[in-house]
């Protein structure tokens, strides 16, 4: 456990991390290692600056340090798992991560929103490495489990549909875009974006009966007013699935 002098010195490390000054809190996280700290936070920095410094080894070597002293810590798990399937490393990076949150869901028994939250971020993040790589299966994987636990379930379906999307599989990204608007009905960025699947499918008067939508609610709409326009006056041609 850190005392008080530590645990200034740690806040004033963690103050550097988050504002991305480096150079400052490398020598105060290595003060604090030597002084044979067991805060896993602490690595946890040590360890992501190692990776932005590209030193891969010690990185790996730091969070799994940090993931010794609590297999529960997140934040360490993710990172460990972001290196390793850098390296290309998937099924050991996706294993760190999942025996972490099994743990986690074992010591707290209970659910907890706020560690849901958290643990659903992570499988975002993990989701965009994989998105990042043309990975689309595992990203949709981990986007399903965080869609799980979150709250912001409207948001990580349309992430869903867009993975269904990239996957050729135009079926399951409208019936994913319709569940959110049966819940959220007046949630235009999921009606923007099935208008878009539907034109790209070439059913334009699905695609217009959306926009239009939008715009009875939204007349000032932008977006809505230039897809409507350019479905009304172009023939079928093909979309950026980004609205």
């Amino acid at each position: 456990m850190m005392d008080s002098l530590q645990q200034d010195v740690c806040a004033e490390a963690k103050e550097a991390f988050i504002g991305g000054n480096y150079k400052v809190a490398e020598p105060i996280l290595q003060q604090l290692l030597l002084q044979g700290t067991r805060n896993p936070e602490v690595f946890q920095m040590m360890a992501t600056i190692y990776y932005d410094k590209g030193q891969f080894n010690k990185a790996i070597r730091t969070f799994k340090r940090a993931l010794e002293i609590d297999p529960t810590y997140t934040d360490a798990s993710v990172g460990l798992s972001i290196i390793l399937n850098d390296l290309g490393r998937y099924d050991e990076g996706k294993k760190v991560f999942e025996d972490a949150r099994k743990l986690l869901n074992q010591n707290k028994g209970i659910n907890d929103p706020h560690v849901d939250e958290k643990i659903a971020s992570k499988h975002e993040e993990l989701a965009d490495l994989y998105f990042q790589y043309t990975r689309y299966n595992e990203a949709l994987e981990q986007l399903l489990k965080a869609q799980k636990l979150s709250a912001r379930r409207a948001e990580i379906s349309m992430r869903v549909a867009e993975c269904f999307v990239k996957l050729g599989d135009t079926q399951k990204a409208v019936r994913c875009l319709q569940t959110v608007l049966r819940d959220y009905p007046h949630f235009n960025p999921a009606r923007m974006k099935l208008g878009v699947v539907f034109y790209n499918n070439h059913q334009i008067a699905e695609a217009t009966e959306q926009w239009e939508n939008i715009l009875l609610r939204d007349p000032k709409h932008t977006e809505a007013k230039k897809y409507l326009k350019m479905a009304q006056t172009v023939g079928i041609t093909s979309l950026s699935p980004n609205p």
